[in-house]
């Protein structure tokens, strides 16, 4: 049975990442899709496993075959999400979350039509926003307020994702995401662990 595929955004600062640490740690059946990009593995990072690292010539290549869900260019390097790589964890039953920009997210939503759903994750305010941003204490102040004029760009485009998630503590955050998953996983007849529930009688 086929997996979900599932958008995931959040302005810079908002916690998305350690929200989503969580939910992987605790739910089953779930899993990121690798992206390529054409800028240079940070220490530590592996080819296949953080990203498919590939040069410009053959990220262009691959834009030409069609061969995104979408694609972006950013601080000159370009990411793109893989039809195949998405498709080959969906085809295992697996919900494969894609975390990606508003910018991603419109592409696609067009390209999968109805076949996902999106979920936004905002602060709890503007100004606990600030403070987490600032609070980093690894930003410069230009940077910081690039960030947050980013952040107040992509807030806009919120009300065009399925769901809305308010991260005021990471807890509420994580069980929030948990029962939208497991709601998705009921009305495509899969149990809370993602697995085909077999009906009386069948």
């Amino acid at each position: 049975m086929r997996g979900n595929l599932i958008i995931i955004s959040a302005p810079s600062g908002t916690g998305k990442t350690t929200i989503l640490k969580r939910l992987f740690a605790e739910v089953k059946g779930v899993t990121f899709s690798v992206s390529h990009t054409t800028r240079g593995p940070r220490a530590g990072e592996k080819d296949g496993v953080d990203y498919y690292f590939v040069d410009q010539p053959t990220f262009q290549r691959l834009r030409e075959d069609n061969e995104f869900l979408e694609w972006a260019e950013v601080h000159g390097n370009f990411y793109g999400t893989s039809r195949r790589e998405v498709d080959r964890h969906l085809l295992q039953g697996l919900d494969v979350f894609l975390d990606i920009d508003v910018q991603g997210a419109r592409q696609v939503r067009e390209a999968a039509g109805g076949e996902c759903f999106s979920i936004f994750i905002v602060p709890p305010s503007w100004e606990e926003q600030e403070r987490r941003l600032t609070g980093r204490g690894t930003d410069s102040p230009e940077t910081i307020r690039l960030r947050l004029l980013n952040a107040r760009k992509e807030m806009q485009d919120a009300g065009l994702y399925d769901f809305l998630i308010v991260n005021d503590t990471v807890e509420q955050a994580v069980d929030t995401l948990r029962a939208i998953i497991i709601a998705q996983r009921s009305r495509t007849r899969r149990n809370p662990d993602g697995l085909p529930l077999i009906l009386p009688g069948q």
